[in-house]
This record gives structure tokens, sequence and C-alpha cells, in this order.
């Protein structure tokens, strides 16, 4: 499958079509100042303000302006003062006053523009200087860059009325549902989400995973609302790395669970919460796939494994073990027989990265997605929610498997109805 991800041909976006019609646009008015000018340079502009955020446009947007402004004043006293010297003295004066362009855009604390305003001053007396008037051309050379700004500006920041539903939760799967099978997002899910994040949308994930599982496939994603994370046993807010609601298991239970695990001759790897950090104490083992889960996960900073020979049962969130399907079986009926199964939740699950292995996976009673969104909509106070996954009857849209673009499409659709011509109504 992924071999499948990095061969699918990915479909014609949004900022592609957007340069289409900038560099269109600057044709369009270079027609009406009947050529006057290079359109040359105001395409450039104009393709270098297309970005995939607003506030990135701004930024180049800016950068750009100032550049060419620095640039061209050099360029211009250049021409006032230099312009009749030879061509090797010229040489040495263009070469010094290189230094004096880049050092203005320190000064002028823009160094992101000091590459525009060298592209611009060279231009200026390099390639032009010869001209009949090269001062037309430095002046031509400044308008044809602002209206490359203005277009790329006006094409990229350009919106259908739309109407924004901050009223509604979204709530989103991970796995199957949002992400490839490589754990990571497809380019329109991201900028398409952040866009609408950054507008004011209502969104947040759903997930088994850990918080720490979540950072690396999220890092590129503007979250700022608090994720349901361990199947519902946590509201975790990334952006303060901090637990704002937890269901642990009680130390009595936690105390009879391991007693029993070890009289089976196994280990677990138990997850606490501790000052908002969450501690996986574990026992070394001979078991070859658990020290490949314990190397493989214990480098992440969000996680934290302590090796520890006692048993741990405070703050305890869940239980996680990993061996062969048939001893998790066994353990999952022994649990049964004591009616363990009836006061917890226990979840069993192959592993599919372990082939021949199980997860089981132990947690409070009341532990569970749909409680803690619950507590999400109570905490931000909003109502309407409208849910994403992959299970069938259970959520609000279903997400077939591979189809990575959904979750964000049906978000747009709901979150910015486009207006219609009738008030009180909208098209979704």
């Amino acid at each position: 499958m992924k071999k499948l991800d990095k061969l699918r041909i990915p479909p014609i976006g949004m900022r592609i079509m957007k340069s289409a019609i900038a560099v269109a646009a600057c044709y369009l008015v270079s027609f009406f100042r009947n050529n006057n000018g290079i359109v040359f340079y105001s395409q450039l502009a104009a393709l270098w303000c297309i970005q995939d955020y607003i506030q990135n446009t701004k930024q180049n947007a800016l950068q750009r302006f100032i550049g060419t402004i620095v640039g061209a004043v050099y360029g211009l006293l250049f021409l006032l003062v230099f312009a009749g010297a030879s061509k090797e003295l010229q040489a040495l004066i263009v070469s010094v006053m290189i230094i004096a362009v880049l050092y203005t855009t320190v000064l002028l604390k823009k160094k992101q523009a000091s590459y525009f305003s060298c592209v611009v001053f060279l231009s200026i007396v390099v390639n032009h200087l010869g001209d009949a008037n090269p001062y037309l051309f430095v002046w031509n050379r400044f308008l044809d860059t602002v209206l490359g700004i203005l277009i790329g500006v006006c094409v990229n920041c350009f919106r259908l009325p739309r109407e924004k539903r901050k009223d509604i939760l979204f709530l989103s799967g991970l796995d199957d549902t949002l992400l490839f099978r490589n754990d990571s997002l497809s380019d329109f899910s991201r900028i398409e989400l952040n866009r609408m994040l950054d507008e004011g949308l209502q969104f947040t994930v759903s997930t088994m995973r850990t918080p720490a599982s979540l950072m690396e496939p999220l890092r590129d994603v503007r979250l700022k609302l608090p994720v349901i994370a361990m199947d519902g046993a946590v509201l975790y807010d990334i952006q303060k790395r901090k637990y704002l609601h937890t269901y642990v298991i009680s130390n009595a239970m936690s105390h009879r669970v391991l007693s029993l695990i070890h009289s089976q001759g196994l280990e677990c790897f138990t997850n606490v919460i501790i000052d908002d950090v969450l501690v996986i104490y574990y026992r070394e083992t001979q078991d070859r796939v658990q020290h490949t889960l314990v190397e493989e996960l214990r480098h992440s900073p969000y996680r934290n494994y302590v090796k520890s020979e006692g048993l741990t049962v405070e703050n305890v969130v869940y239980f996680m073990l990993l061996y062969p399907k048939d001893r998790i079986e066994a353990l999952y009926q022994l649990m049964k027989q004591q009616t363990i199964t009836e006061s917890l939740k226990v979840l069993v699950y192959d592993a599919a990265e372990y082939p021949g292995y199980a997860y089981m996976k132990i947690y409070n009673r009341n532990a569970s997605r749909e409680h803690m969104l619950l507590y999400l909509k109570e905490l931000i106070s909003v109502e309407k929610t409208v849910t994403f996954g992959s299970i069938a009857d259970k959520y609000d849209v279903v997400v077939t498997d591979g189809d990575v673009n959904r979750v964000v499409q049906e978000i747009r659709k709901r979150y910015e109805p486009v207006k219609t011509l009738f008030p009180g109504h909208t098209k979704s």
C-alpha cells in the first residue's frame, strides 16, 4: 500500500491554476498599457506572491516590494552619478555597491528582500545601462513589479463569498481516515485544513494513538483545539502540552490487573500521567518484539520510558501488552472469567507491524471517545458536531480506506457553504 501511495498522481492544485490566472492577468494589464514596460517582470512578481497561505502571500509581497524599491533607488543613483564612467570603473563600482544594497536590507531588518534588491539593481546597471532612456526603464521596472505584486495578491486572496460555520465542531479520526498509510497528510488536506483553521474552523482529531504519536503526522497542522487521544482516555492540549481531562484506572483495580498479568508470566507497559508528562513504566523481557518496540519509541521527547521492578498503580491511564496472539487471547479469557472485562475496557487487536503478535490495551471503563467528545463540547461551548471515521453507522461521514482527501472536502462543504442570492438559504 505504501508503494501505491507514492504512485498516486496528484490532481492539478488551486495554486497551479492561480499561477496561470496571474500570468494571464499580467498579459492583460500589459496590453492595456500598450506594452510599456516588460511583462516578464510583472509575471515573476505575481508568481512569487502565489503561495499556499494568505499570510505567506502578504509576506512575500512585502519582501518583493521592499527589494524592488531598494534595488531601484541604488540603480537610479548609479545612473545619475556613474553613467559616464568607463566600463572598467563601472564594473568596480557595481561590485562595491552590492555591499551597500545588501547592507541596506540589513539596516531595514528585511534580509529576506536582499536577493530581490540585488536582482533589480543588477538588471538596471548591467543590462540596461546603454538604453536610450535608462531612467524610463527604472520607472517601468518598478511599476512592472508593483503591478505584478498587486495582481498576485489579488488573485491569491480572492474568495467567493461564503459563510463560516464556527458553531460546528468537526471531529476526525486519523488512521484510514485523514492520513495515508505512511502517516502523512496529502498536500491538499494540509493546505485547505490550515486555511480554514486560520479562519476560525473548529476542528480536532480523535484517535487511539498517544499524543506522542500524533505529533509527527500533525506537525504542520495548526490545531488550536485539544485532541482526544488514547481512545478517549485523555483530552490533550497540543499547544500547552497539557492533559485537560483524563480517565484513570483506580489504584485497587490497577493492582489487581498487574497481579494477574504477572501471575501469567507476562509483563506490560504501564502508562501513567505525572504532572502532564506521560511516563511508561516497563520491565525488561527476553521478547525480541517488545525490545524492538521500546527502542523505536523511546527516542520521542513526548514519551518517557522508565524501567521499574515495582508495581505502579497510581494515575494509570492504560496498560498495554504486546505478545504472540495465543498468549494475549489466553489472558483475555482469564480476565473474562474474573469479570475484569466487565469493570474495565479491554481491547485486543492484531499488531500489523509485528505478524503473529497482538496488542491488549486496558482502560478505565468510562474512557471512550464519545464521553470525551461530550466533555470537549462543553469545554468550548459548541453543540453541533460532525464526525468522520471509517466505521459504518458510527460516524456522521464514513470515509473509505484510501480516500484521504474526503474529510477536508466534506469539512469545506459544511464549514463554508457558498452563499446564494436568497437570504436564509445556503448551498452545501
